[in-house]
């Protein structure tokens, strides 16, 4: 997710990719975040994207129009609209979220994914892999986590950035 210096800027999405991030996100009715991840995109609630790219205009509109749960312990009030801090994750609550929502709700930020994947409130699972090799710095995916996922798509983009969707293969439980 980002080198030994915390850096993402090897990551950066070309229009095709953040087009193709925006119709992923567009059914997203809330955002759950850790306070890093909340931190780099909370720019996009003010930035003024008038003169941008039409894919960055786009993700703006989606972002100021999705609710926001920001897990953090350090920060002390959230600086966006539709948005409500949270001082630790809880799997039930996220699971009685999900039973009640009408839209999908995304989990960003590896150390709060992680805490989800462990957690089995994942279903589905969005990589976006870049062309890059980072051999340090923060991961993407958590350790001592085991899933077994079945593939549901893969699309390459010309940049070389490839995309796959995962979900969680669940067992069926049958009664007799």
């Amino acid at each position: 997710m980002a080198d030994e210096d915390g850096r993402f800027d090897w990551a950066a999405p070309d229009d095709e990719v953040h087009a193709a991030v925006n119709d992923l996100v567009r059914p997203v009715g809330t955002y759950l975040l850790g306070r890093r991840m909340y931190e780099v995109l909370v720019a996009w609630e003010t930035m003024d994207s008038s003169g941008a790219a039409p894919a960055a205009r786009d993700f703006a509109a989606i972002w100021r129009a999705a609710d926001k749960v920001v897990y953090s312990t350090t920060l002390q009030a959230a600086s966006s609209a539709r948005t409500r801090v949270e001082r630790a994750f809880d799997p039930e609550a996220v699971r009685r979220m999900k039973g009640g929502a009408g839209r999908d709700i995304s989990v960003g930020g590896a150390g709060l994914a992680g805490e989800a994947l462990r957690a089995g409130v994942v279903d589905e699972c969005h990589l976006f892999l870049a062309p890059v090799l980072v051999g340090g710095g923060l991961r993407a995916l958590p350790a001592g986590v085991r899933l077994e996922l079945e593939l549901l798509g893969e699309r390459r983009f010309g940049g070389g950035v490839v995309h796959l969707l995962r979900r969680r293969h669940v067992t069926p439980v049958t009664a007799i």
